[in-house]
């Protein structure tokens, strides 16, 4: 998902840190091809090409669906792959990697830490880095929070040694419509809001949580736990975390039927043709999330 929204608004998001995940439009609006093609590829089921995701990047754009993709050129991004990942295996990583690099973007692919599925940190979540379990959070001796931030945003000062920042509930309403369960996103998400932060201008990360890593499965795990907050707090940094959640079934008013009963982000289009571009439900929320914090800096 974080793909998809620096894609779609690459002239605002400037870049993109991505752990386990595939490139823009990788599933193609296709359950089938989100589940086999975009996670596992094999000879049945191949990763689609570059070229074929570049077309529709190209389209969407020239469509003024989402923002020029010459605004990629330039723009930062750091890959995260495990080498024991069986779920998100390590060629759906290169093949973001592949896209990127055709469109000239600055990226960095880690490729040797013996992580699971999951979010490596230095000594936060399971024991085992090569596990893929919940939180999904692994202690890996390596922050991989701190070195996404640092090629996103350059030379940043050390992390503090422990928060002194604030966590805020907030409602999701506002940003993804009155029923936000509609679109399979919470009624509230999260955000992190350094005491720097509170009547200053800050910089703002969106941290979007994985499949089955939502509040709801796993609380407030992914906001203490994934590695940011330190560095927020010393480098004027407010750490936004919208939650997603499990629906599956109609969706009355606009009988549409949503299958997401893991509380992934939109990658695969539950919510319609566009949920790659800025017409996308979730994007139009996370977009406008983005604008009042902006806003407010």
């Amino acid at each position: 998902m974080a793909v998809q929204l620096h894609v779609a608004h690459s002239a605002t998001v400037k870049g993109a840190g991505v752990v386990a995940g595939g490139p823009y439009y990788c599933a193609q609006g296709s359950l089938w091809t989100a589940y086999y093609n975009c996670t596992d590829p094999g000879g049945f089921v191949p990763l689609p090409q570059t070229p074929v995701l570049r077309a529709e990047a190209d389209r969407q754009a020239k469509a003024g669906r989402i923002d020029a993709t010459s605004n990629l050129a330039g723009s930062r991004a750091w890959l995260f792959g495990g080498n024991q990942d069986k779920v998100v295996t390590r060629g759906v990583v290169e093949g973001l990697n592949g896209f990127y690099a055709s469109y000239k973007v600055d990226t960095t692919i880690v490729r040797d830490k013996p992580a699971g599925h999951a979010m490596p940190t230095l000594d936060a979540g399971n024991a085992n880095c090569g596990a893929t379990a919940p939180p999904f959070i692994n202690d890996c001796d390596f922050d991989g929070a701190g070195e996404l931030l640092k090629k996103l945003l350059g030379v940043l000062q050390a992390p503090a040694a422990k928060e002194s920042g604030r966590i805020v509930r907030f409602d999701q309403k506002e940003f993804a419509g009155t029923d936000a369960k509609a679109i399979s996103m919470a009624d509230e998400g999260y955000a992190y809001v350094p005491a720097s932060c509170e009547k200053e201008p800050c910089r703002v990360h969106v941290a979007l949580h994985g499949c089955a890593q939502t509040a709801a499965d796993v609380g407030d795990s992914f906001v203490r736990l994934a590695g940011y907050n330190r560095w927020a707090d010393t480098n004027r940094l407010i750490v936004l975390y919208p939650q997603a959640i499990a629906r599956s079934g109609w969706t009355f008013g606009t009988w549409s039927f949503v299958w997401n009963p893991r509380g992934c982000w939109d990658w695969w289009g539950y919510t319609g043709a566009l949920y790659h571009t800025k017409e996308g439900p979730q994007i139009r929320a996370l977009k406008a999330m983005i604008d009042r914090l902006s806003a407010q800096r």
